[in-house]
């Protein structure tokens, strides 16, 4: 399939836009329509001041995808759910990061002897990092050379292990989630990959009594209240440890439709430091656009990029 014939099988909008713009880029997954992606990078170009767009291009089209990507004026391409596994095998080279983690969020390309090479990193892992780095004052304090939990088993959840477990000093790593299965993977795949040791599931609360306080906390499920048995359990797990009396940081990475979810509510009312999960959107988006612009963070506009995200979701009444 070439280039022009992959084109022919995408919104006309799109075309369109590519005729317009210096670069182009694209969100490229399912479940997209509300994704705050293109606004973030949007925010980013416009300020810059550079005439380029990330595009949403809801598929799961492995083949077209690959062939749209050749295109001389694609710059690089977000991966979401579900293609950021599966994108791997295609990809020229990986860094350590997504490697590690079995994820693909970032597509980037470099040049080499007058060729394209097509790279894939994970920035989630780098969201997590950044989110509690930007906003907790005094790490060793609170989380340095301590316990730190996850709520969850899903890809969040090992984009989380990897960042308390490589850069975030974590001893011990407990994982908190109503599904035992989804547990034993996740233990599984990150010894596999090298950075899963000291990771228990803490399944009872009477076992998170028995447990340190964790200084970091990563919450890496929806925000639905607890309704089975397994999950009331988790909840009461979680909870029990919120309860202890030394406080550390959560952070919350559900922020769709709302930030202000249950569980953050639960940590602010024990006197946890609460983060938002739009930071550490806002923060893998930031280390996107580095592999994309070539700018450091720091030549981008954090705050406003900030700004806009906030006002975006600010229609969202807190819990």
């Amino acid at each position: 399939m070439a280039t022009a014939a992959a084109l022919d099988q995408v919104d006309d909008q799109i075309v369109a836009k590519i005729e317009q713009l210096d670069r182009h880029g694209y969100l490229f997954g399912q479940k997209i329509t509300h994704s705050l992606s293109p606004l973030l990078h949007g925010t980013i170009y416009e300020e810059i001041g550079l005439k380029w767009e990330q595009m949403r291009l809801d598929s799961a089209d492995l083949q077209l995808f690959l062939e749209l990507v050749k295109h001389p004026k694609f710059y690089g391409s977000a991966v979401t759910m579900p293609n950021k596994v599966a994108i791997i095998p295609y990809l020229d080279e990986l860094t350590d990061e997504c490697r590690d983690v079995g994820a693909c969020n970032t597509l980037f390309i470099r040049e080499r002897d007058g060729k394209r090479i097509y790279c894939g990193t994970n920035t989630d892992v780098i969201g997590v990092r950044e989110s509690f780095v930007q906003n907790v004052a005094d790490p060793d304090a609170v989380y340095h050379n301590k316990p730190a939990l996850v709520v969850g088993g899903g890809g969040a959840a090992r984009s989380a292990v990897y960042a308390l477990r490589k850069w975030m000093k974590a001893t011990d790593i407990y994982l908190v989630n109503r599904d035992k299965s989804e547990v034993d993977a996740v233990v599984s795949e990150c010894t596999a990959r090298g950075f899963g040791d000291r990771i228990y599931h803490v399944a009872t609360v009477e076992e998170a009594r028995e447990l340190d306080v964790p200084g970091a906390i990563v919450a890496c499920v929806p925000n639905f209240p607890p309704t089975t048995p397994e999950e009331i359990v988790a909840r009461e797990v979680l909870v029990e440890f919120l309860n202890k009396e030394t406080k550390g940081a959560l952070l919350e990475m559900c922020y769709n439709p709302s930030p202000y979810t249950e569980i953050l509510a639960l940590a602010e009312d024990a006197g946890w430091q609460v983060i938002l999960g739009t930071e550490a959107m806002i923060y893998q988006g930031l280390e996107q656009d580095r592999y994309w612009t070539g700018k450091e963070v720091d030549q981008l506009p954090v705050q406003k990029v900030k700004e806009v995200v906030a006002a975006k979701l600010s229609q969202h009444s807190k819990l």
